[in-house]
């Protein structure tokens, strides 16, 4: 069986695979890990894992994850699934590589637009030949909201909020008018001049707003909040069979 560890922005997800099929998902926060990481290796017998890190584990707390389970740190030379033509592929972040992996894999020789709506919304493409050629990094709801509370005086800070109406009668339905049909206009947009130039696209929705978004947008999309979860365990058994 196999380990998956998802060190996001804002909080860890654990899951255990058995080969494609995903037995469980655990949400925690960072200093649950290695607790969490040992009551799963009591329960599963796992026998490979991998680690997509953004940047908030410290060394130490990586090197005791590896003497634990022996774990595969994804990173940009990692083996994997498609062609990167990525022109800084040293940047490009990890969850966003795993993605792309998912996509070849679930959707072979298609033109895919994965959107993953979390801490930030990013847009990433690869084409039939599954070549990745790259997308756009955009600011995610929940950091809209944070920013016209902090780079103002007095608008207050929301919570997410589906707007009623696109005229917002007061600063509260202003602001979620603003942040949520803004994202929902943008998303649309995105999907628009993706399908101009390729007809035939399949977009999947993921990331943690995947619920709150995937039911507002009018564009035909796949959701599925664990495809990055997905990605990560393609990539891990891409790499044992090499």
């Amino acid at each position: 069986m196999n380990l998956i560890v998802d060190a996001g922005n804002t909080r860890v997800k654990l899951a255990v695979f058995e080969k494609d099929t995903l037995v469980e998902v655990i949400f925690i926060d960072e200093n649950e890990l290695l607790s969490e990481i040992k009551k799963i290796l009591k329960k599963y017998k796992i026998t490979a894992g991998i680690l997509s890190n953004v940047g908030f584990i410290a060394e130490y707390k990586m090197q005791k994850l590896q003497n634990l389970v022996n774990l595969l740190v994804l990173s940009s030379f990692t083996n994997v699934p498609f062609n990167n033509l990525y022109e800084t592929v040293e940047t490009l972040g990890v969850d966003r590589i795993a993605l792309v992996a998912a996509a070849v894999k679930k959707y072979a020789k298609r033109n895919i637009l994965i959107i993953d709506a979390g801490t930030c919304i990013t847009f990433d493409f690869v084409n039939d030949q599954s070549e990745y050629l790259g997308g756009a990094i955009s600011p995610g709801i929940e950091m809209r909201y944070k920013a016209l509370h902090d780079f103002t005086s007095k608008l207050p800070l929301l919570e997410k909020k589906i707007a009623q109406n696109f005229i917002g009668m007061n600063t509260n339905e202003s602001i979620n008018s603003g942040v949520v049909n803004g994202v929902i206009n943008e998303l649309e947009g995105v999907i628009s001049q993706y399908k101009n130039k390729y007809s035939d696209l399949t977009v999947v929705l993921t990331g943690g707003d995947t619920n709150f978004l995937a039911k507002q947008l009018k564009s035909s999309i796949f959701a599925n909040p664990n495809f990055l979860l997905e990605g990560l365990n393609e990539i891990l058994i891409f790499n044992k069979n090499k």
